[in-house]
């Protein structure tokens, strides 16, 4: 067995066991037998170990990453087809496939089994809590109780899916982007069984004369008033993500999600250390992820020039370390303090890392207020612009060049994440022997000025002649315009260069070339420290108080004890080991920021998708070849993938949520078998 399927694993195992002891905890045999060893220690220690192996992996597999393997007709044996085709596909799920289905199957199965066995223990020794107290009401208590309990297992797996680096949603060929709806799934869970707790203690409360029990901050067990402070702060996070409110009023939506740390603050000091203990792993994981980014994003980030189009499209291109290697249809978060300091706004990154080797280039639709103040900034004819940046985030493997075919459908902007494939297969496509998938592009477009969009296909510069050996097929559709304009109305293509700064740093990844073997020992230092503290405190403060004394350690103090430990221990490792590699970057960056650098100036170009538009170009020429443009008409998404003959089809599709559920919906009917759907976006 080789090394990356021997970590993968021993992952697998791991994450076995961590499972093994969410399915045991509502049972009589782990409360009465397993509580001592396990409840403090082996889970938490083993998902960090686990982590850190996932930091390994992902090394091995960047190290042997070659242009060959993904020659190889791999493809996908029908087991995994299968799995992997969509099956549902409909609001509010989204685009849910078999594998998925299964997964959330499982984990349903999973909340009623902990909360049926939950009430079976509690309803056998049921106890009365108060002289006079009802059956019912011993009942309602211990239902409300242990429904706060099953919501607890969904905060084990809530942070996963929104930790961008993270080192083990990869092991299960997962991004952060593709995983967000899984968050999605886990805060509206959770957010449901706290809010029924909640209300099942207040009806208790309330029947039984004990409303003071609401502001009860116990000293021997659980602060009800932290629980809810808690379910305050967590119902207008709650709301404003509901998709209505959070389209309408992003802003808001965007400002009271980051009420995150004190949510986390209150909800860990009410269900004490232990508990905290068993969701551990993913707060911890996450929070080194967010220190980490928080490092990077204090950096400025050197803007090179910026390209604006005319309908309303921009290419920012940054200046990035040799060494930062990243996927096509990754993304880079982008702050521009000069029109907000606090808001952060994912972009993908249409360049490729290896045709584009010291720059970095992302795409941005103008369709909202940020973006529009951006458009307007960069048109005010500035010199410089301050950016910072964090990312970029992005698949660790190009997947889609082992499909014969590969079909790219795109709604407007939603082109953008297949600028950087097509750029990917244009770099392959020199090399010998290397076979590239057939592509054919289907771009829904509102006006003929979003032609302009194919622009950006091309880098602007270095493109090599063999692009006219890629099989590529683009079907344009102009859906609002019923025939071509006789010449060109739209303002030309726009490029501004803008003056280095001192100040300015280019993108390198945030600990260096071997990123995720430093991201394994700051995970596996940090927790070896934390384990290290916390036994240190315990024996030698809260210890003497329990056991030599007559009082009691406050039940809130330990969990005030692990949070503040977790955030020093995250501190002081992942701050030693940033400033390491950032002093590795800035001698890359110095070379990079010392090469000539053109002055900074205003072209402009003319769009070539016109006719009587000169073609400066041969890939110019070829591009324009390949592309044929339907104006007042819509693509017929089921004639197209079902006339495709190969065996092993890849479909991608990115833009709005009804052309990409069509799209599913095709794939998913079983009419192909050859059909291989992937959806790309933030949201369901």
């Amino acid at each position: 067995m080789s090394s990356k399927g021997m970590v993968r694993a021993i992952f697998l195992v791991v994450f076995a066991v961590w499972l093994m002891i969410w399915v045991m905890l509502p049972t009589k045999l782990y409360k009465n037998t397993w509580t001592p060893n396990l409840e403090t220690t082996l889970n938490s220690t083993y998902f960090s170990g686990q982590a850190a192996f996932g930091c390994a992996y992902l090394h091995f597999q960047n190290k042997s990453t070659d242009s060959s393997n993904h020659s190889k007709r791999l493809g996908l044996d029908s087991a995994t087809a299968l799995l992997k085709r969509p099956v549902v596909v409909m609001a509010p799920l989204g685009i849910v496939s078999a594998l998925e289905l299964t997964f959330a199957a499982m984990f349903v199965a999973l909340l009623i089994w902990s909360l049926a066995n939950y009430l079976y223990v509690s309803f056998g020794n049921l106890h009365m809590h108060k002289e006079g107290e009802k059956i019912w009401e011993a009942k309602l208590r211990s239902v409300s109780l242990r429904l706060g309990y099953i919501g607890n297992i969904c905060w084990a797996f809530l942070f996963f899916p929104v930790t961008r680096g993270s080192s083990v949603l990869p092991l299960i060929g997962l991004t952060s982007e593709s995983s967000i709806k899984y968050h999605i799934w886990l805060g509206h869970l959770s957010n449901i069984l706290f809010a029924a707790h909640t209300i099942g203690f207040i009806i208790y409360w309330a029947i039984t004369n004990q409303m003071a029990e609401m502001v009860e901050w116990s000293k021997t067990w659980v602060s009800n008033v932290a629980g809810v402070i808690a379910i305050v702060i967590a119902m207008p996070m709650w709301v404003t993500s509901l998709p209505q409110f959070r389209r309408m009023k992003f802003e808001l939506f965007f400002y009271t999600h980051h009420l995150y740390l004190l949510y986390i603050f209150f909800y860990v000091l009410h269900v004490g250390d232990a508990y905290f203990c068993m969701i551990f792993p993913g707060i911890f994981l996450f929070l080194i992820d967010r220190y980490l980014r928080f490092l990077q994003s204090r950096q400025r980030t050197a803007l090179l020039s910026a390209r604006i189009l005319p309908c309303g499209l921009l290419e920012l291109n940054f200046s990035k370390t040799p060494g930062l290697y990243y996927n096509p249809t990754s993304i880079l978060f982008v702050n521009v303090p000069r029109i907000s300091k606090l808001q952060w706004h994912p972009f993908t990154v249409s360049s490729n890392c290896n045709m584009e080797i010291d720059e970095l280039s992302v795409v941005i639709k103008c369709q909202g207020s940020w973006s529009d103040k951006l458009y307007k900034e960069l048109g005010s004819s500035l010199d410089r612009l301050q950016v910072s940046t964090e990312g970029p985030y992005g698949p660790t493997s190009s997947h889609f060049l082992r499909h014969e075919c590969l079909v790219l459908v795109s709604g407007g902007s939603g082109i953008t994440p297949f600028i950087s494939i097509i750029r990917e297969i244009i770099f392959q496509i020199q090399k010998p022997n290397f076979k590239v998938p057939r592509v054919i592009m289907i771009c829904a477009f509102k006006n003929s000025a979003d032609l302009a969009m194919l622009d950006l296909l091309l880098p602007i510069s270095g493109t090599p002649p063999q692009i006219s050996q890629i099989q590529l097929q683009i079907e344009a559709y102009i859906t609002r315009e019923e025939e071509q304009p006789m010449t060109e109305t739209h303002k030309p293509l726009q490029t501004i260069w803008f003056k280095p700064s001192p100040l300015d740093s280019p993108i390198s990844a945030t600990l260096g070339p071997n990123n995720w073997l430093w991201l394994g020992a700051i995970i596996s230092s940090s927790f070896l420290l934390f384990l290290l503290l916390l036994g240190i405190v315990t024996r030698y403060y809260i210890y003497p108080i329990d056991h030599n004394t007559e009082q009691i350690y406050h039940f809130s103090y330990r969990a005030l004890w692990d949070m503040f430990l977790v955030c020093v221990c995250i501190f002081i490792v992942s701050s030693v080991v940033f400033l390491w590699c950032k002093k590795q970057n800035a001698r890359e960056g110095n070379r990079i920021q010392n090469r000539e650098i053109a002055t900074p100036v205003t072209s402009q170009g003319v769009s070539p998708w016109f006719s009587g538009a000169e073609l400066e170009s041969l890939p110019h020429q070829s591009l324009v070849q390949a592309t044929k443009v339907h104006f007042g008409s819509r693509p017929d998404f089921k004639k197209t993938l079902l006339d495709l003959k190969e065996s092993d089809v890849g479909v991608l599709a990115c833009g709005p949520r009804k052309m990409r559920h069509d799209v599913a919906k095709i794939c998913a009917s079983g009419l192909a078998q050859n059909l291989h759907f992937e959806s790309i976006s933030f949201t369901l």
